[in-house]
């Protein structure tokens, strides 16, 4: 299992883009967070928003196709998306790829 990370602007934009990984077998669950602050260098400033962190749970052969949806979808200029493989149970890793290993 991984986790694919990202940031929005806004909960409906990042409910958006969850909804649409979810419909497209692409990943098995999305976690919003709302409330998180970013300072981050942007055009030769410091900037600072509140945004919303999502967590996608997929598998590695997933991850391509989410992160190209979300690169496509995502209304900032650049859109950081992380990545990182992560420890689960075995009935967690079954569920994540049962979930999306149809699409």
């Amino acid at each position: 299992m991984i986790h694919v990370t990202i940031t929005c602007d806004t909960a409906e934009t990042a409910k958006r883009l969850a909804r649409a990984a979810l419909e497209a077998r692409l990943a098995a669950c999305a976690n919003l967070t709302p409330g998180i602050v970013s300072l981050f260098h942007w055009k030769g400033g410091v900037e600072e928003e509140t945004e919303v962190s999502v967590t996608f749970k997929t598998t590695v052969a997933r991850r391509a196709d989410l992160v190209a949806l979300i690169a496509a979808e995502h209304p900032y200029d650049l859109p950081v998306i992380t990545w990182e493989e992560v420890a689960a149970t075995p009935e967690a890793e079954a569920w994540c790829q049962e979930e999306t290993s149809s699409g």
